[in-house]
């Protein structure tokens, strides 16, 4: 069972290793409430994963740690494996769904893990661990359903209210279950009056699914770009103590992870992967009731891969009224562009690229589309840009 004791004691192993995290005011996030984020996304394997899987190792009998140890994992908890297994001179083989971000899989290898990738998601990864283990006999360190884990993720709920005592509400991402079933296990038993709040998102469900019909339920597919928390079945473990501890938990969409995360670069000059974003996601699209409370959204990881990071910031400024397309219906004259430009420019809006199209079979043989693409500052002026080109004439399509 997990005790209170048992997450002071992880955080007595855990002090010369995990990092105590910053929290950090954040104004500018939302308005409505006082948002603090807990920057485990700063951890040293750059997620919070490493609490966990370092305490439960620190654990294990001799003859256990003989074995070598084996997990799964979609890419923070195996660098937390790694790690811990590599320092206390242990064996470590961590199956990782081949979708996992290549960062996240060469960090593995690096902390030195042998990495096996198993097609699919995380669950897949999940079932070849366990037939691995059944042959090798070496330890399985699961991810999230696990007493000593979820007390080594409940380290954070202990530094949340020695940083913020009065604090009213904790928001925490959820794949599995571990990490919010430890920090809302450590929240309550010392105030119970604080609200925590999980957050998924829409294209993985699963425990706000199970919470939400009383049982635990697999989902027949998990998809979304915040892998960390593409989690198909939560934990037996995990989904118990959620009943028990969590409030609620909510969803968010891929797109408004990706402009959490945008929002978190620009005003907080911290870059979160999708599933750390969750958080900051659901407090600033008014997912959870939060109004004119102290709130701390956990921000679990930054390991996002910088070959999606391009695509998640356009998604994220698409999201925020920042960029724009705009179509156009013109009669193909002189003089159009220039006056749909200037129109634009008086309006503070930038236009980054123009697009004519004379080909559409069901617009006169004398008339185009033009398409641009606009730089913008929120959707207010999107608006504005909008009614300006109307009054002046122009058709938008």
């Amino acid at each position: 069972m997990v005790t209170l004791d048992k997450i002071y004691h992880a955080a007595f192993v855990l002090k010369d290793v995990a990092r105590k995290t910053d929290l950090i005011a954040a104004p500018r996030l939302c308005t409505k409430n006082q948002i603090f984020l807990k920057t485990e996304n700063l951890q040293v394997t750059g997620s919070f994963k490493l609490r966990g899987a370092y305490y439960k190792i620190s654990q294990l009998s001799e003859e256990q740690k003989s074995k070598g140890i084996i997990a799964c994992s979609a890419g923070n908890h195996a660098q937390g494996v790694a790690l811990a297994a590599t320092r206390s001179g242990i064996r470590s083989v961590v199956c990782m769904p081949d979708g996992a971000p290549i960062s996240k899989v060469e960090a593995t290898k690096r902390l030195g893990a042998k990495v096996e990738l198993v097609k699919g998601v995380y669950d897949d990864a999940y079932n070849y661990a366990c037939k691995l283990q059944e042959e090798t006999g070496a330890t399985f360190i699961h991810p999230f359903n696990d007493d000593e884990v979820i007390a080594g993720q409940g380290t954070i709920g202990l530094e949340i209210l020695d940083q913020l005592p009065d604090v009213d509400a904790v928001v925490v991402p959820v794949g599995g279950g571990g990490l919010i079933s430890g920090v809302a296990f450590a929240l309550k038993s010392l105030n119970p009056q604080i609200k925590v709040y999980g957050v998924q998102t829409t294209g993985a469900p699963s425990m706000a699914q199970s919470l939400h019909h009383g049982k635990v339920e697999s989902l027949s597919s998990a998809s979304t770009f915040a892998d960390g928390i593409a989690v198909k079945t939560p934990g037996d473990i995990t989904f118990s103590m959620a009943q028990k501890y969590v409030d609620d938990v909510v969803t968010v969409t891929d797109d408004e992870v990706a402009a959490a995360i945008l929002a978190l670069m620009e005003n907080q000059k911290l870059v979160a992967e999708g599933a750390g974003a969750v958080a900051v996601a659901a407090a600033m699209f008014d997912k959870l009731p939060l109004e004119d409370k102290k709130v701390v959204c956990l921000v679990s990881g930054g390991n996002i891969d910088v070959n999606i990071l391009s695509r998640v910031i356009t998604r994220g400024l698409l999201m925020s009224g920042r960029n724009v397309t705009l179509s156009i219906g013109l009669v193909d004259k002189p003089g159009q562009l220039e006056e749909v430009s200037s129109i634009i420019s008086r309006c503070g809006g930038n236009v980054v690229n123009v697009h004519y199209d004379h080909s559409e079979t069901d617009t006169a043989i004398n008339s185009c589309i033009l398409t641009l693409a606009l730089e913008t500052r929120d959707f207010e002026q999107i608006a504005q840009i909008k009614t300006a080109l109307t009054q002046a004439g122009f058709q938008l399509l």
